[in-house]
């Protein structure tokens, strides 16, 4: 094997090394309180979600650290901070509007053309350029920013194969499946601090998992169900509309 050749593979297992981290971080981030012990400072503390907002844009700016090394081309990056900023002008349109979010229509088709990382870096810079220009920042944005990153990563690993029509149901089932799952993972990252103690929906530090995912089920229900809703029907009729133009635009830059 030449010395390149153990050079880009070198590259490649790091690479993979990275994304598996940041991937662990994510699952842990969100889920951490669902096998946290009763004895634990975090089980009755409100740190927990501030501690892991400032872990979390180390990740991101792992991630970032990576994929410069690895390098993107000069019409990709521009390709980038032009979806970044009309996710930026998009997301404010939806304001008031429960579940109105027109932002994750792009990083959903920006992930789909560029590719997974593209979607994850997406997504992220996105919501922290619409947080930085509405006053969203707080120590909910990096739970925001990494969730919206799965979505555009998740958009980018769907089958290549599909094309015309198929794609489009494809990407229109994903972004009504991703509407749930994004609320999900918000509610998931605070609910252990929403409530008390002492309702059916609240969280009990070392209690079964099971019991637990049902009190969950039952407050994410009650709480951001319309939000959820709204959001996969706004992505649904969208990705149904745009996808098709928005897609061949995207991929005539790709030449």
């Amino acid at each position: 094997m030449s010395a390149s050749a153990r050079e880009e593979r070198g590259l490649r297992t790091g690479s993979l090394l990275v994304w598996a981290l940041v991937g662990l971080i994510g699952v842990v981030a969100f889920t951490w309180p669902l096998f946290v012990a009763p004895s634990s400072a975090l089980s009755t503390s409100s740190q927990g979600p501030f501690l892991f907002a400032a872990v979390l844009p180390l990740v991101l700016a792992l991630v970032l650290s990576e994929v410069s090394r690895e390098g993107m081309s000069p019409r990709t990056l521009a390709m980038l901070g032009l979806l970044s900023a009309f996710g930026c002008i998009a997301r404010p349109l939806g304001a008031g509007v429960a579940g109105l979010e027109l932002t994750f229509v792009l990083v959903i088709l920006g992930g789909r053309v560029f590719g997974p990382r593209f979607g994850f870096l997406l997504g992220n810079l996105t919501l922290l350029a619409s947080a930085l220009v509405t006053g969203g920042v707080g120590p909910w944005l990096p739970y925001q920013m990494l969730a919206s990153g799965a979505v555009g990563a998740g958009a980018g690993l769907l089958p290549r194969a599909l094309s015309g029509r198929a794609e489009v149901a494809s990407l229109c089932g994903f972004g009504a499946v991703s509407a749930f799952a994004y609320g999900w993972l918000m509610d998931l990252a605070f609910w252990p601090f929403t409530l008390g103690v002492d309702t059916s929906a609240s969280f009990v530090a070392g209690a079964p998992l099971l019991e637990n995912l049902h009190r969950f089920v039952i407050f994410n229900a009650l709480t951001s169900m319309g939000w959820n809703l709204g959001r996969a029907i706004s992505n649904v009729v969208a990705l149904a509309l745009l996808a098709a133009p928005v897609l061949r635009i995207l991929r005539r830059t790709q030449r």
